[in-house]
């Protein structure tokens, strides 16, 4: 029973940290210019934290689509952790 509150823990987790990096990218989209100017840093940084948050397969493809979503101009709005969160947790066949 406890390994089940452990698992639903991680998820929680997960979903919170997600969220605020998610929100961390988005940041960078309110600032004219300099913004574009972060997501050169923030890109990199963002893709090193989703492979450490998803393993295997899943984190490799969606480091790869984070650094391309941050460092494209004007697709910061776009919520790739959450929407990685969202795919392992209901829609990743186990």
């Amino acid at each position: 029973m406890q390994d089940l509150n452990v698992v639903e823990d991680d998820k929680l987790s997960k979903l919170i940290i997600g969220l605020v990096l998610d929100g961390i990218g988005m940041i960078s989209f309110s600032i004219p210019l300099l913004g574009e100017f972060s997501d050169v840093i923030w890109a990199p940084i963002a893709a090193f934290l989703m492979t450490r948050m998803y393993k295997g397969r899943v984190g490799k493809v969606a480091s790869a689509l984070t650094f391309i979503e941050e460092i494209l101009p004007f697709t910061d709005l776009i919520p790739s952790f959450t929407l990685t969160w969202i795919y392992t947790y209901f829609f990743q066949r186990k």
